[in-house]
C-alpha cells in the first residue's frame, strides 16, 4: 500500500472524527453499506464504538460513514486504506471466500449470539488457516439469525417455492434455493426493496430483521419460516493492518483483550437476535402481513436438502486445504448440535 496515501487518509479520518470526540487521539473511519435505520447502523456499530471507547479510556473512537461503496467493495476499501474498518458479507464475493459457508449451513437451530461466538472459535481453530482475509485484520465475525423466506404471494409449503424467482444473497442461501427449485437473482441487500417493488423478483431469502431494516413488510408481506432457517449469513469486521500496527502497544492490547474477537462477535449476534424479535412482532402488527410455519412434512423433506447441501459445502471447503468435517463438527458441537 502507498504509505503516503494511507497517512493522508488517516489524517483526514482523525480530523473528521475530532468533532465527534474531542478527547480521542484516534478516530477509526468505519464503512457501512446498509440503510441508516438498519440495526447494524442503529445499534451494532454504535455499540462497537462504545466498546472501543471504554476499552481505550476514550483515546480511540469511531465514525461511521454510510454508502461510500457497495457491499462487495468493502474488503478492497480496507486493503487500500480508504477506510479503517469495514463490515463484510462473505456471500457477496463468491470465490474470494469459501470457509465461511460452514457456518451458513441450515439445520442449526440456535441464537445468532451463540452461533457468532462459536463462529469466532471456528475461525481461530480452523478457518484462519485458509488465510482468506489476507491483507486485513479480522477483528470480529458473526452470523445473523435464521434466514427465512419473504414473498409477495403467500407460500404455504416448500412445494410452492419451486419456480419462484427469488433474490438470494449467494453462499449457502443460493445453494438451498436452487435445491428447492427456485430461480436465483443476486442483488445486494440495499437494492432489495426496489427489486421487489418493481416485481423483478417474487421474494427474497433474507434475514428476519430485514422485515424492519429493509422494509420488507411493505413489499414482501408474506413470511415463511422453517426451524433453524434456510441458511445463516456470515459477516466479518475487518481492519486495516497498517493502521492497527501504528497504534501504541497499550491501545493494541486493550482492543485485543476487550473488544476484538469474542466480545464484538457476541455483541453483534445478540443485537441481531433483538432485531429478529422486533421484526417478528412488527410483522404480526402490520396489516396484510402473514406468518406461515413449515409443516412437519416440510421439515422432514428439507432434511434431505440439508444433507445434500452440507455434503457439497464440506467437499468444497475441504478442497481449500483444511479438515472441513472436523471444523464443522467442532462448530456444531459447541452449539450442542450433532
Amino acid at each position: 500500500m502507498n504509505k503516503s496515501l494511507f497517512g493522508a487518509l488517516t489524517a483526514l479520518s482523525l480530523t473528521a472524527g475530532a468533532a465527534a470526540n474531542a478527547e480521542a487521539e484516534y478516530t477509526l473511519v468505519i464503512s457501512s453499506w446498509v440503510p441508516p435505520t438498519h440495526n447494524i447502523n442503529a445499534q451494532m456499530l454504535p455499540k462497537m464504538i462504545e466498546m472501543i471507547e471504554e476499552a481505550t479510556d476514550g483515546r480511540v473512537t469511531g465514525e461511521v460513514r454510510m454508502g461510500i461503496a457497495p457491499p462487495d467493495a468493502q474488503m478492497d476499501m480496507v486493503l487500500d486504506g480508504a477506510v479503517d474498518v469495514a463490515y463484510v458479507f462473505h456471500g457477496y464475493q463468491p470465490g474470494r471466500f469459501t470457509g465461511y459457508k460452514l457456518v451458513e449451513l441450515p439445520g442449526v437451530d440456535t441464537t445468532a449470539e451463540a452461533a457468532s461466538v462459536a463462529y469466532w472459535n471456528l475461525h481461530q481453530n480452523h478457518l484462519a488457516a485458509l488465510d482468506e482475509h489476507r491483507g486485513v485484520k479480522v477483528i470480529g465475525l458473526h452470523t445473523h439469525g435464521p434466514g427465512q423466506l419473504h414473498t409477495n404471494a403467500q407460500v404455504n409449503g416448500l412445494a410452492d417455492i419451486s419456480g419462484l424467482k427469488l433474490r438470494m444473497p449467494g453462499g449457502v442461501a443460493s445453494d438451498v434455493g436452487s435445491a428447492l427449485g427456485a430461480t436465483g437473482i443476486q442483488v445486494p441487500a440495499p437494492k432489495v426493496y426496489e427489486t421487489l417493488a418493481s416485481n423483478t423478483a417474487d421474494g427474497v431469502m433474507m434475514t428476519i430483521d430485514s422485515r424492519q431494516g429493509f422494509r420488507l413488510t411493505e413489499v414482501a408481506p408474506n413470511y415463511f419460516e422453517i426451524p433453524g432457517g434456510f441458511f445463516r449469513g456470515s459477516f466479518a469486521y475487518i481492519m486495516n493492518e497498517d493502521l492497527f500496527a501504528d497504534l501504541p502497544e497499550d491501545l493494541q492490547t486493550a482492543l485485543e483483550e476487550k473488544v476484538f474477537g469474542e466480545p464484538i462477535s457476541r455483541m453483534s449476534g445478540a443485537v441481531w437476535d433483538e432485531g429478529d424479535a422486533f421484526s417478528i412482532q412488527l410483522t404480526k402488527d402490520t396489516e396484510g402481513n402473514t406468518i406461515t410455519q413449515a409443516s412437519a412434512e416440510d421439515i422432514a423433506s428439507f432434511a434431505s436438502i440439508i444433507d445434500n447441501v452440507t455434503a457439497s459445502v464440506v467437499e468444497e471447503v475441504s478442497a481449500k486445504g483444511i479438515d472441513a468435517p472436523a471444523a464443522l463438527a467442532s462448530f456444531r458441537s459447541e452449539l450442542g448440535v450433532q
